[in-house]
This record gives structure tokens, C-alpha cells and sequence, in this order.
């Protein structure tokens, strides 16, 4: 997954037509039901921001490459926010302002960590005069991942969204694969990369959630 520098095609387009797939799947299955307008309103909006992040994500912010692996590992995960997500939405066929309006903010929030901590560090990785310099500005000076972070809200925001208390599960999932497989190895590859600059800004920053892990 890292140390990718050479930036193929084909694996994001596979996961582009995935997601297009997901997306069309999404929709028709919330078509002709009685959910909750709202709910049905807010779910259309959230397909359609993660799908336009994602896609800006792979196609834009990132600046290393992806493996087929992590293509097509990807890809089925993303089944769950696309297809799983309307599905557990309309499993329960609640509705509740309060976790309406929670959902909304949280997943807003999520949003936005992940791409300005993104958006803020793209200048610097574009500059040539910072070649093999460690980034720890912007957001990240709260957190090492804290891009990660912000996927962890916006799923979580997602998941409440559906008034399914199964649809924890996955945002859950999300937390337990980042703090102990994607975090541990993208810590192995930086400490290689950048040695005592890592070392230090480690020592002196949570790892995943600002002011608490």
C-alpha cells in the first residue's frame, strides 16, 4: 500500500466503475419505499458526496500509487457505504430528529477533516524544495492520521443516518482496521522514511484521535 510511486490507471478506474455500480444499486433499492423522506432525502446526499470525495481522493489528493490489491480490497469495502447502508436504512424505517440532525453534523465534520487535512497538504507534497521533508502541518499537527480520523466521523455520521443500530458495526470495523492494521504499517513505512523526524513528531502527537489516541 505504501511506497507506491508510480501512479496506474487502471486500478482507481476499476474502483471508479465499482463505485458507479454501488451508486446505481444504492438508488434503485430506495426507490418505491416507505422510508422516511428525510432520511431518504439524506441518504441520496450522502451517496452522492462520498462518491464525488472518493473519486477526488483517488484521482486528485493522492499522491501515491494503488495496488490491485488495495483496488480491489477497496472496492468491496465500499459496498458497504454504497449498497449496505440504504439497505440497513431500510431494515429499520425509523426516524429520529435528533440522531436526523447528529447524523448530519457528524458526517459534515468527518467530511471536512478528511479533505481539508488533504487540501492543506497538497502544496506542500507539490513543492519540490520539500522533497523527502515530513509534513506536520495543517491538521496534522492534531494527529498523525488524522485524515483517518475524518473517515471514521463521516462513516459513523453515515452509519447513524440509517437508524439501524447495525450500521455501528461498520464505522466500528472502520476504527479496529485502521488502529491496528492500516495505522501500524503506514507508521513501519514513515519511521523508514523520514527516521527521527517521524520519531519526534510521533513522540509529540496522537497517533489517530486529536487530544485522546
Amino acid at each position: 500500500m505504501y511506497g507506491l510511486k508510480e501512479k496506474k490507471l487502471l486500478p482507481r478506474m476499476f474502483i471508479l466503475l465499482a463505485q458507479l455500480v454501488y451508486l446505481v444499486i444504492g438508488f434503485l433499492i430506495m426507490r418505491n419505499t416507505d422510508l422516511n423522506l428525510l432520511v431518504e432525502i439524506g441518504m441520496y446526499v450522502f451517496l452522492v458526496i462520498t462518491f464525488i470525495r472518493l473519486n477526488a481522493m483517488m484521482f486528485i489528493w493522492l499522491p501515491r500509487g494503488i495496488s490491485w490489491a488495495e483496488s480491489v480490497g477497496n472496492s468491496f469495502a465500499f459496498a458497504l457505504y454504497y449498497i449496505g447502508f440504504p439497505w440497513l436504512a431500510i431494515l429499520s424505517n425509523e426516524f429520529n430528529m435528533i440522531v436526523f440532525v447528529l447524523a448530519i453534523i457528524v458526517f459534515i465534520e468527518g467530511s471536512a477533516i478528511n479533505t481539508i487535512s488533504e487540501l492543506l497538504r497538497m502544496p506542500f507534497k507539490k513543492d519540490p524544495n520539500n522533497k523527502g521533508k515530513l509534513y506536520t502541518g495543517g491538521l496534522f499537527k492534531y494527529s498523525v492520521h488524522i485524515n483517518y480520523f475524518g473517515d471514521v466521523l463521516w462513516v459513523l455520521g453515515f452509519a447513524m443516518l440509517t437508524m439501524n443500530l447495525y450500521a455501528l458495526l461498520i464505522p466500528l470495523m472502520l476504527f479496529l482496521m485502521f488502529q491496528f492494521s492500516y495505522i501500524p504499517k503506514a507508521d513501519q513505512y514513515l519511521e523508514k522514511k523520514y527516521g527521527e523526524a517521524f520519531i519526534e513528531y510521533k513522540k509529540n502527537t496522537k497517533t489517530f484521535i486529536p487530544f485522546i489516541l
